[in-house]
């Protein structure tokens, strides 16, 4: 569901330093909001300040958000602690194969431009 910016609530949050914004803000603004931020049914932040201070600094009027009720007996800063531990970064192998596999995503070879061409053109024939 989408939430105004303006009502979403942060209060004092254990990640003091957000990190490099301007590179999420530029990879929001590119592909979009991936994730949506989560809050709990008072439009109070539970995770996605990252997300959020981003999509501010892109001017966004509304961000993408979950709303959910916090389990019984879990507090905020439990789900703020859980959400920021368990991810993890790829690994330099994984990072750069990853970016490897992008570049010939989009600078494909001779072969697979001219089948990308005959596929349109069949493609465009029958109307598919």
């Amino acid at each position: 569901m989408q939430i105004f910016i303006e009502d979403v609530i942060v209060k004092k949050r254990i990640r003091k330093e957000m990190g490099d914004l301007e590179a999420l803000a530029e990879s929001m603004n590119r592909v979009g909001q991936l994730a949506p931020i989560v809050l709990t049914e008072k439009n109070v932040l539970l995770s996605g300040g990252r997300r959020l201070e981003a999509a501010k600094r892109l001017g966004w009027r509304t961000i993408n958000a979950i709303v959910t009720k916090l389990p019984e007996g879990v507090s905020a800063l439990e789900i703020e602690i859980e959400e920021n531990k368990q991810r993890r970064d790829f690994s330099p192998e994984e990072s750069a194969a990853a970016m490897k596999k992008l570049y010939r995503q989009q600078h494909p070879g001779f072969f697979r431009r001219l089948w990308n061409c005959i596929v349109r053109f069949f493609r465009r024939l029958f109307k598919l």
